[in-house]
């Protein structure tokens, strides 16, 4: 927690959005970001999923998983609307393995992922999906990539899975600014491999083309990978003109 206070205190973004937050929503930690001056929504689960977004604004609308009622993912998927603009914050299913049922139901809520956007998303109204979505879609977004060709994150058919869900609805922006620059998101805590840069870009934001136009900046701080105990993620950013 300590981490995301001082990110927000040194950046002081409108929007940051937060996954894998791993708690119960009557153990989340709201009075500190609240403190912060900051709106938040949040849904949890006692160790596992979890998604959080944190608003300088308050809310005009907020919409927690797929729909409403059983089946809803609202501890991987929140809707904020801020200014106009609606941003999806995503914590994507991992997958396990490939030969395991919980890749195919990765696969699976790519597809629910796919109707949902084709649902909420309107014609030249600015919107961001945004999160971890276990998804490396290139080589230049994972070291070794001959190595994790079985991998859950960069297998074929879960590339194809995210690249049909941008298409025609996104752009990633980091992308879109640096085609060739290879910078990682995430490091796990084996083998040394933050600081032999093993990583993974597997966190993402994407805008609608409208919105993807305004942006100004975008980048990855390793700041708080390097802070005594982090996360294995770090931050990426983004800025929009008005």
């Amino acid at each position: 927690m300590q981490i995301v206070l001082d990110w927000l205190k040194a950046n002081r973004p409108d929007v940051m959005c937060l996954q894998e937050t791993k708690v119960v929503d009557q153990d989340f930690p709201l009075q500190p970001l609240a403190d912060a001056g900051y709106h938040v929504t949040f849904r949890g689960m006692k160790g596992y999923n979890g998604v959080a977004t944190l608003t300088l604004q308050k809310p005009e609308r907020v919409v927690h998983g797929f729909h409403e009622g059983p089946d809803s993912e609202d501890f991987r998927l929140l809707q904020t609307q801020v200014n106009g603009i609606t941003v999806i914050n995503t914590y994507v299913p991992q997958g396990f393995l490939i030969d395991s049922p919980k890749y195919q139901y990765k696969l699976e809520w790519y597809k629910r992922l796919q109707k949902y956007f084709d649902k909420i998303l309107k014609p030249n109204v600015p919107a961001v999906w945004l999160g971890d979505v276990n998804v490396a879609p290139s080589p230049l977004d994972v070291h070794s990539p001959e190595k994790h060709l079985k991998h859950v994150c960069y297998h074929e058919d879960a590339k194809k899975a995210y690249e049909e869900t941008i298409k025609g609805r996104f752009i990633d922006v980091f992308r879109a600014k640096y085609p060739d620059r290879i910078q990682y998101t995430f490091w796990d805590f084996f083998s040394n491999s933050f600081a032999t840069n093993k990583g993974w870009r597997i966190d993402h934001i994407l805008a609608t083309p409208i919105l993807a136009k305004r942006c100004t900046a975008v980048d990855v701080d390793l700041t708080p990978r390097r802070a005594p105990s982090p996360s294995d993620h770090t931050v990426i950013w983004a800025e929009f003109s008005d």
